[in-house]
């Protein structure tokens, strides 16, 4: 499994914490140790590899630090979203461009133009390609305020 693989399972992750009650760890636990994960395997050939131990951590990291800042990363994509509320926004879209924010400000061994360009990826796999410019909007006049010192 490739970090990028691992940040794909962040992503949905992330993605299906909107559509539970459980808390990061009880979802990582779930998905990952119960055999939910290898059902998967047969519908997503991401789910072929498990995670190494490196990978776990960041999974881990990622998937908890999204959740402990959820209101923060939400109120930076209002922010950038420039004429759509948050509630327009697909659920998986939110999901990686969570991912995509809390890497670029808190996860210091991932440079911006990677986080952007790794959140594009996920985008263009799951979404319609004009969903693909409109997050590139926001994660680059995100990425624009953060080198100008705005936000």
């Amino acid at each position: 499994m490739t970090r990028s693989d691992a940040r794909e399972l962040a992503a949905h992750l992330i993605y299906e914490l909107d559509y539970t009650d459980e808390t990061p760890s009880q979802a990582i636990a779930s998905r990952l140790e119960r055999g939910y994960y290898d059902e998967l395997a047969a519908e997503n050939e991401l789910y072929t590899q498990r995670p190494n131990a490196k990978q776990m951590t960041y999974i881990t990291a990622c998937v908890e630090g999204v959740a402990e800042t959820r209101q923060e990363l939400d109120a930076t994509i209002s922010e950038f979203s420039v004429g759509w509320k948050l509630s327009r926004i697909s659920r998986f879209a939110k999901a990686a461009l969570r991912l995509a924010i809390y890497e670029i400000l808190h996860v210091d061994d991932v440079p911006t133009g990677v986080a952007i360009n790794e959140c594009l990826e996920l985008i263009r796999k799951y979404e319609d390609e004009e969903i693909v410019g409109f997050v590139n909007g926001i994660l680059g006049s995100f990425a624009r305020s953060l080198k100008e010192g705005k936000s």
